[in-house]
Order: C-alpha cells, then structure tokens, then sequence
C-alpha cells in the first residue's frame, strides 16, 4: 500500500449476533494487512435485511461487542447504529462516520457473501463510492477467477470500478476510492451455529470471549429477549 492511499480507521459492520472468536480474529488480519490505527464494530440497531426472531436485544449486543473489544487498543465498539432510529442502513453510517474523519475516507470491511448482495442495499453506489472497500476472503478461494472482484461485485455496480490485471484491486472511477481483495485465515465459527448449539444444550465455550459467555449462554437458554 502506498502512503498516498494509506487509511487508519476501518469500519466493521454486522448484528454480532453474538460476536465470536472469527469475528476477532478475522479483524485482527484487517488490522495488520492494512496497516489500521483503529477498527470501528458497529451492531446494527434494525438491520432491514434480517428477521428480529432469533436477534438478541441491540443494547446487550452492543454490550458484547464492548466486553469482546475491550483489551485490543485498535479495536473500538461504536454505538452509532444503535442509538440511531429506524432501520440500520450502512450508507447512512458511512456518511457519519466519513464526515468525522472528514477528508480521509474511512475503509469499510465486507465479507464476499455481503458483497455480492450489495445491490439490494439502500444507495449500494454511494456506499462503494464514499468509502475504501476491504473484502474478506478465504485462502482457498484465492486462485484463478476466483479471486477476482469482478466476480464477487455485482455487475451493474463493477462498472464504476477500473480493475487490475489480476481482478485483486481496483479503483472507483469518480471517487478514486479503491477495493481490495484481503486473504484471511478465518477460524470456522459462525453465529448461526452457536445459537444452534445453545438451543441443543451445548457448549460454546472457547467461541466466545470468555468475558461474555455467561450472558451469551443465557440469551438463548432463556431466550433471545431476555
């Protein structure tokens, strides 16, 4: 990366429904690939695109995203979405975000299942266009056209995008904002499945901070509304 196109705040998105160890550790690769000073998890409040049935209350989540971040000095829980009325849209938390850090440009990390549903996203244009674009992605996916982000951005929205000759980068035309294809290592946890081990009577310890394993295991023991 070069020092004109460096950037030092990251945001990371999701409902961390709960949070785990993949999320961490997955951002702590975002860090050091990209050289970022600070990394923003940011729970959505009323996320438009899933149902609320098995969503844990967003204060308690946003209280897990703390406890979870807590200790890391590049990690930083942001209640923004949260505190915010009204669904949660990413667009609206990059324009607050942007204006903060105003005229940097914050770089907004996605995994490629996400990308390739942007276009159902509010403005997904202005959100490829006012930010930086990180996107995660597993090692063994990282061969041939695989890898490439003219396969992973949906099509009506690569247009606005001059790739590489590799398909790894490339540059928003009219912001000159870019994207880029991070390899990770993520560890195979995923929220989905610690709910379903918690509805089955089963362990999640060890995928999960220890520090909130106890409220997490209650959540859904007694329920996702507590």
């Amino acid at each position: 990366m070069s020092q004109s196109d460096a950037v030092s705040l990251g945001v990371f998105g999701g409902t961390f429904n709960p949070i785990h160890l993949g999320h961490l550790r997955a951002a702590e690769q975002v860090v050091e690939l990209l050289g970022l000073e600070r990394l923003l998890f940011v729970p959505s409040g009323e996320p438009p695109h899933k149902g609320s049935a098995a969503l844990a209350p967003a204060e308690l989540r946003l209280e897990w995203v703390e406890q979870a971040t807590r200790g890391n000095e590049c990690f930083e829980a942001d209640a923004l979405e949260i505190r915010r009325a009204g669904p949660s849209f990413t667009i609206d938390t990059l324009r607050e975000i942007a204006a903060r850090i105003a005229p940097e440009r914050p770089v907004f990390v996605i995994g490629c299942d996400a990308l390739r549903e942007i276009a159902t996203w509010r403005e997904p244009e202005a959100v490829l266009a006012l930010a930086h674009v990180a996107v995660m992605a597993r090692p063994e996916t990282d061969t041939g056209s695989a890898a490439e982000l003219r396969g992973v951005v949906p099509d009506a929205l690569a247009t606005a995008y001059d790739f590489t000759s590799d398909g790894k980068s490339g540059t928003h035309r009219e912001s000159q904002a870019w994207i880029r294809w991070l390899s990770i290592e993520p560890l195979d946890i995923s929220a989905t499945d610690i709910r379903a081990r918690l509805s089955g009577g089963r362990s999640i310890r060890y995928l999960v901070p220890e520090p909130i394993l106890d409220s997490v295991s209650s959540c859904w023991t007694e329920g996702p509304n507590p």
